[in-house]
């Protein structure tokens, strides 16, 4: 009892502190884009003016706006599938260090663009904020999985998208025309984001590498164990050492794992499908539709100051994140997705009816406005803070770099699908378009429900052996004949573990819960 109290020390907290900083920036760089959206439509036409005597015809603008946008992702999937490369070369903490540069020439870029006349700059700007942001989505979650205590996992876990929640709030708080979303002020806006980049790259010199990273990828026990005993305020750190060298010994007796091994492999084709499905829940249930165009979906629904209901919603995001935080090692991660997608789906009813009927009766701008609400509070009880986190879990020591790069692309991929196509979507659908999330949820929910282990309590190889020995049960799904599941992480966890083969039964019983 005394080391479980122990667990949650000084160094750990400033630890995970500092890298959230990095999911402070993906959230502020997410966000950033919206408020001033007029005003950067309204630059690029002077500017294309002033070089060609004409302005831009709505198709241009709307397509080079929508570029604008979806830029970002395109850099987010090319740095989240360069993760790999630097955690394996560079380590996590050190690569978290490097990848700052990134932000420093994107926020310039940005923020000098208009002073230099170029909205090529930046459209560059937003590429290269891109590639950092992608490559911080998958280094955050990943340092903290490995730094944490395997029963505060899931919790800290979910402080990666409380950061990006706190920075999608910040870019629309500083986004108000008062602030720094005006005419002037627009690039400040946009090139704030170098001054976390600096504090980050100050502080994390003074927190740990991954103990896990220089054990197992490092072989170098002596500089774990002494960081484990900070982290862990206990000089007892047996239990963590000796889980990570049991995940070191099967690491040896693997060959390397690439991205294609991760699905020809049987033993990773069921985990990684399950990574890029969650990835795919998240990005496909139209949040980012949200958080992209949320002051023009508010306007269409005659709300007279959207950016304020905006800001609503950003308000709302952030509470029920903290709300996950505390949910998500009691309720477990399965659980709390599929609560997250059938609210989620009800509320683009709502929005969907809201939008309609607004034209007719025009009290049902409010209904709007409370189903964006719940839309966002139901994405932050699962489909948000769960995916990021849950793919580190999936997978051992090994693996996890291929897999958080397949999974983090997957994400950005979509993200870029979204951002790019939503607006003309908008245009083909009008008030119908959050029908079509309404499907995808739908889809979501039913592979959950049938193919989503829970892992909550379980140590990374617990998880890993599941997985080796067959397939997840769904909610209630009694276990074939012949067939037995991972012990519950405790007498009320009802949600039975990944199968394992008969034949590997004896040493479930040994497995670290």
């Amino acid at each position: 009892m005394e080391g479980e109290k122990k667990q949650v020390t000084v160094p750990l907290l400033l630890a995970v502190s500092v890298a959230v900083i990095g999911s402070v920036q993906f959230g502020y760089n997410t966000g950033v884009i919206n408020a001033p959206e007029k005003i950067i439509r309204q630059f690029y036409n002077e500017t294309l003016k002033a070089r060609t005597g004409e302005f831009i015809t709505d198709n241009l603008s709307t397509t080079l706006w929508s570029f604008s946008v979806a830029i970002f992702s395109v850099g987010g999937m090319i740095g989240s599938f360069s993760v790999g490369v630097f955690v394996n070369r560079f380590g996590r903490r050190n690569s978290m260090l490097i990848v700052n540069v990134l932000a420093v020439i994107g926020g310039s870029l940005m923020g000098f663009s208009k002073l230099a006349a170029s909205f090529e700059m930046l459209i560059v700007g937003r590429l290269t904020i891109g590639l950092f942001c992608g490559l911080s989505t998958g280094l955050v979650p990943m340092y903290i999985g490995e730094i944490s205590p395997t029963s505060l996992r899931g919790a800290f876990g979910t402080l990666h998208q409380l950061g990006v929640v706190i920075g999608i709030l910040i870019a629309q708080v500083f986004g108000l025309e008062f602030i720094l979303g005006s005419q002037s002020l627009w690039p400040v806006l946009l090139g704030l984001t170098i001054i976390p980049a600096v504090i980050q790259s100050i502080a994390l010199p003074f927190c740990p590498e991954s103990p896990r990273f220089l054990l197992i990828n490092k072989n170098q026990e002596e500089k774990a164990t002494e960081i484990l005993k900070k982290l862990r305020g206990t000089a007892d750190v047996q239990q963590d050492l000796q889980e990570m060298k049991d995940e070191s010994l099967k690491m040896m007796q693997e060959k390397k794992v690439t991205i294609p091994e991760l699905f020809r492999s049987p033993s990773y084709r069921q985990p990684i499908i399950i990574a890029i499905v969650l990835q795919l829940s998240q990005q496909l249930s139209g949040i980012n539709a949200v958080f992209y165009y949320s002051t023009n979906i508010f306007e269409a629904a005659g709300v007279k100051e959207p950016i304020y209901a905006t800001i609503g919603a950003g308000v709302v995001n952030t509470v029920f994140t903290v709300v996950s935080l505390f949910l998500v090692e009691r309720a477990g991660r399965r659980t709390l997705h599929l609560v997250g997608l059938a609210g989620m789906a009800f509320c683009a009813v709502l929005m969907t009816i809201a939008l309609t009927l607004t034209s007719q009766i025009p009290s049902m701008s409010y209904l709007s406005i409370i189903a964006i609400f719940g839309f966002v509070a139901f994405f932050e009880v699962g489909p948000g803070p769960i995916p990021w986190f849950i793919v580190a879990e999936l997978f051992s020591q090994g693996p996890r770099p291929a897999a958080m790069a397949v999974a983090g692309c997957s994400n950005w991929t979509s993200n870029f699908i979204v951002g790019l196509g939503f607006p003309y979507v908008q245009v083909l659908c009008g008030d119908y378009v959050f029908i079509i999330f309404v499907v995808f949820l739908a889809l979501f929910f039913v592979f959950t429900f049938f193919r989503v282990p829970e892992t909550r309590g379980r140590t990374f190889d617990d998880i890993s052996k599941g997985f080796a020995g067959g397939n997840s049960q769904g909610a209630g799904s009694p276990a074939p004949e012949g067939v037995v599941t991972l012990p519950p992480s405790s007498p009320t966890e009802k949600v039975p573990m990944v199968q394992l083969n008969t034949e590997e039964a004896p040493n479930a019983s040994l497995s670290k819960v």
